[in-house]
């Protein structure tokens, strides 16, 4: 009997062991129940968190205002549909296109009296050359009314480096204007916005003051409740 004594208290004991060697094992993490074999390794934790933390922004395709002013340079109201402003490129059309069709008129009317003032100036009696003459010019030449030609020839001269000037201010305006837009893509317009006014010490603390302090966004600062 007293042999069977250490087996039975053997036997009792080695439950005992494993559930206590079981405990050591166990660890706790931030809340959680762990193994200690099983512990997520810190360089793994922190990748993760790291890769759960990044930004969408970065997957995303950036809005480039460099492009916006390359396509407008090209196409006037191509940087416009670029930065799906679509309302505005009829304006940018009319535009850059209402001195384009200045620009036109005043040629032809340029050409036609130039080609009159020719026929005067030359003394022209060909019935072909006279029926190149525009109707509205005819009575001009008729009356061999030089001057008249010139002034008319000048002043369409002159309306034609108008509408050069104005057609290119229009196309820079343009382009400008699509570069802007592409800047202000990604410009911060939160309401979130709050301001503070603090007593400040200036001139090294030989003059009083106030300061004004504005928060933007998620750096607001918390406030912290009244005591009472």
């Amino acid at each position: 009997m007293m042999r069977a004594f250490p087996v039975i208290i053997w036997i009792i004991a080695m439950p005992l062991l494993s559930m206590a060697q079981r405990k050591d094992s166990l660890t706790i993490r931030n809340g959680e129940l762990y193994l200690k074999d099983s512990i997520p390794k810190k360089d793994t934790a922190v990748h993760k968190i790291s890769e759960s933390k990044k930004p969408d922004t970065l997957a995303k395709h950036k809005h480039s205002p460099r492009k916006a002013a390359i396509y407008s340079a090209i196409l006037p109201g191509l940087g416009q549909i670029y930065n799906k402003k679509y309302w505005k490129v009829p304006i940018v059309y009319a535009a850059v296109g209402i001195p384009a069709g200045l620009f036109i008129y005043n040629k032809n009317w340029y050409d036609r009296t130039r080609y009159a003032l020719a026929i005067v100036a030359n003394n022209t009696t060909d019935p072909d050359s006279l029926s190149r003459i525009h109707s509205r010019l005819r009575p001009l030449v008729d009356l061999k009314a030089e001057g008249s030609l010139l002034n008319y020839r000048n002043e369409f001269r002159k309306n034609m480096d108008y509408s050069i000037l104005f057609g290119l201010l229009f196309w820079g305006l343009n382009v400008v204007d699509a570069t802007v837009d592409a800047h202000l893509k990604g410009f911060d317009i939160t309401d979130d916005i709050s301001l503070k006014i603090k007593p400040a010490i200036l001139s090294g603390g030989t003059a009083t003051g106030i300061s004004f302090v504005f928060t933007f966004g998620e750096n607001r600062p918390k406030t912290l409740p009244s005591l009472r």
